[in-house]
């Protein structure tokens, strides 16, 4: 039986059709594109069955095949070890090329490396590009051409080389639909996938709300922030129509999104700061890492509303607003003295907008260890954010229904955890 020629396009953190560059340039090539998404086994086996994330992925996947289907073609899903999908698809099609959008973290680079050797090893072309940022990798260094670590310059890096360029090219690949392949592929259960529905759901993103961002957005009982963060991170919403819209509209929420691309940078040229300090001068540091103590602030149960309220928000609903994550992950690496890989790992499996860059980046900053960190002397004292960013109590109260009625007496004494901090600190930087 003759196999069909196909172009595959490999979504991956692009769940979209519109302003999707690697879709774009698929769609014009010589044969029909197939459309495929993985069900990674090497990430999916690490996850709970209820997990939230895989509910919104399978949700924007059917979303996408619905507008497929539209144009009498769909979306073919597989899952399986992503090496062992590749070799079933070379069976079942005759692939011309492949091509899908860059990932930076390093586990997206191996398996990427790995599939596009693979690929090369049976005739068949690849073609990569990049999507989910404005700059990549080395577009953004200093003059030296090294990596920027400090933010500021960064970003003013950033600004001239985007203001140079006009705007961000965006993409429109629906004009070119005629090119996907009529295959009717049968669209799986979740079931099937080996997960459950989760009660856990990620909210429509909503620009109008951040009209007023930079003088609300660290109130967190205002609910003013957008709800963007999963849409980009799992790419339903383009970062090219995003970042043209906030050039226009909302220079500090520009600014949060340049934040995000200095951490994937970061991320991408010293890759080993996931699992290590990126100031290796504070290794030295004695984290008590006391397993209560570390379980009491999971709970949202550490007698500070501030950080109880953030944790049950968290654990309830997989957000946690961003002024509220600052004050969570000081108290946990200054307070408790633990080490910022738990709190970061724990972040990792509950957060609906978990990216590894932003992760480690914003623990590594909370702890003082990472590139343009906070210094390690300054320990965010949790009552006074909770004067200064909820003074009423607004917050806490919707989190803690308790907090009028007896409110569990502080786990520690902030005076006495800041001052054990800048000398447990001071005494672990090591020279």
């Amino acid at each position: 039986m003759t196999k069909q020629k196909v172009t595959l396009f490999w979504f991956r953190r692009d769940l979209r059709l519109e302003d999707n560059t690697g879709l774009f340039h698929a769609l014009q090539s010589n044969f029909p594109v197939v459309p495929l998404f993985i069900f990674d086994d090497d990430i999916l086996d690490r996850l709970p069955k209820n997990d939230a994330r895989v509910t919104f992925i399978y949700d924007s996947l059917q979303k996408v095949n619905s507008e497929l289907n539209k144009l009498d073609s769909s979306i073919l899903i597989k899952k399986g070890k992503t090496k062992d999908v590749w070799k079933s698809l070379m069976e079942e099609f005759d692939i011309q090329s492949v091509f899908f959008n860059k990932d930076y973290e390093p586990f997206a680079i191996k398996r990427d490396t790995a599939i596009t050797a693979l690929l090369k090893e049976n005739s068949i072309k690849t073609f990569f590009y990049k999507d989910h940022v404005i700059f990549e990798e080395k577009e953004i260094t200093k003059a030296d051409g090294k990596p920027y670590t400090v933010y500021t310059p960064y970003k003013n890096k950033w600004l001239e080389k985007y203001h140079f360029l006009g705007s961000a090219t965006e993409y429109d690949s629906v004009p070119f639909h005629s090119n996907f392949a009529k295959n009717k592929f049968t669209f799986p259960d979740l079931a099937e996938i080996g997960f459950e529905r989760s009660d856990i759901k990620v909210k429509p993103h909503n620009l109008t709300q951040i009209a007023q961002y930079k003088e609300t957005r660290d109130f967190p009982a205002l609910d003013s922030t957008s709800y963007l963060s999963p849409h980009l991170r799992f790419g339903t919403v383009s970062i090219r129509k995003l970042v043209n819209w906030a050039n226009r509209k909302n220079q500090t929420f520009l600014s949060e999104l340049i934040w995000r691309e200095f951490f994937i940078q970061i991320l991408f040229s010293f890759s080993n700061c996931v699992n290590h300090n990126f100031k290796s001068n504070y290794d030295g540091i004695q984290w008590r890492n006391n397993e209560d103590d570390f379980k009491r602030w999971c709970a949202g149960e550490t007698g500070y509303p501030m950080v109880d309220a953030g944790m049950r928000q968290l654990n309830e609903t997989g957000y946690m607003h961003n002024r509220v994550r600052m004050v969570v992950a000081s108290f946990l690496c200054k307070h408790l003295l633990i080490d910022w890989r738990w709190g970061e790992a724990y972040f990792a499996e509950k957060l609906l907008d978990f990216e590894l860059a932003s992760n480690v980046g914003n623990w590594q900053w909370a702890a003082g260890t990472g590139c343009d960190a906070a210094p390690y002397f300054r320990v965010f004292n949790p009552e006074i954010q909770q004067q200064k960013f909820d003074p009423k109590g607004e917050y806490i109260r919707k989190w803690i229904p308790e907090f009028d009625f007896g409110y569990s007496e502080p786990m520690i004494d902030h005076a006495f955890a800041r001052d054990r901090a800048i000398e447990t600190y001071k005494a672990g930087i090591l020279k």
